[in-house]
C-alpha cells in the first residue's frame, strides 16, 4: 500500500515504539501546542525520537494532507498505525486529543465568564502572532530537505503555488488540480 511503502524506510531510524510510548509522545505534543500542533510533532517525530527523518516526515505529511480531516490528526493515525498497528493508532489519537479537548473545554468557559475583562482578547491576538510564528518556522524547516533534492523546480513549484492561493486568492482546490500533476511530472522527469 501507498502507506506502508511511503513510510518503510523510517524502520531503520529507531526501533519501533509501543502503544503505550506513542501515547506519552502524542500527549506531550497535544499539551504544547494544541491548536497548532505540527511544528511540535515534527520535533517529537523527527529531531527528539527519530522515528521519522525529515524526508519521511515530509511525504507522510504529503499523504495525510491529501486525505480528508485535519492533517495532525491523519499524521497521528498514521504514525501509530505504522508503529504499532491499529492499538498504536488509537493510543497516538488518544495521545493527542485527550489534554487538549479538556483544556479547551476548561478554556471556553472561564473565557465564556471572564472574556471580556481587561487585557484578555489582546493576549489572545498575540496568541494567534506566536502561531503564526511557528507554522511558517516549521514551513522553512520541512523546505530543507525538498530544496536540497530538487532545489529549482522545487522552489518554482512553491512561489507559483504560494501566489495563487496567497496573494491572488484562487481557490486552493484549483490551484491544487493545476499544480499537483505539474509537480509530479517534474519529479518523474528528474534524474534519479
Amino acid at each position: 500500500m501507498v502507506v506502508a511503502m511511503t513510510l518503510d524506510r523510517a524502520d531503520e531510524a529507531a526501533p519501533a515504539p509501543s502503544a503505550g510510548a506513542l501515547f506519552l509522545a502524542f500527549l506531550g505534543v497535544g499539551l504544547a501546542g494544541f491548536g497548532g500542533v505540527l511544528p511540535f510533532a515534527r520535533r517529537m517525530l523527527v529531531e527528539q525520537r527519530a522515528w521519522l527523518d525529515e524526508s519521511d516526515f515530509n511525504e507522510t505529511l504529503a499523504l495525510c494532507q491529501s486525505l480528508p480531516g485535519p492533517n495532525i490528526v491523519n499524521m497521528t493515525v498514521v504514525v501509530g498505525r505504522r508503529f504499532a498497528g491499529p492499538a498504536g493508532a488509537l493510543a497516538a489519537l488518544a495521545g493527542l486529543i485527550v489534554a487538549p479537548v479538556t483544556i479547551v473545554i476548561v478554556l471556553g468557559a472561564l473565557y465564556g465568564r471572564f472574556g471580556a475583562l481587561g487585557r484578555i482578547p489582546g493576549a489572545i491576538l498575540g496568541l494567534g502572532a506566536a502561531a503564526a510564528g511557528l507554522v511558517a518556522a516549521t514551513a522553512a524547516k520541512m523546505a530543507r530537505p525538498l530544496l536540497a533534492r530538487r532545489p529549482v523546480s522545487g522552489v518554482a513549484i512553491a512561489l507559483l503555488t504560494f501566489t495563487a492561493v496567497g496573494i491572488v486568492r484562487l481557490p486552493l482546490p484549483m490551484v491544487m488540480a493545476v499544480m499537483a500533476p505539474i509537480s509530479i511530472i517534474l519529479a518523474w522527469m528528474r534524474p534519479r
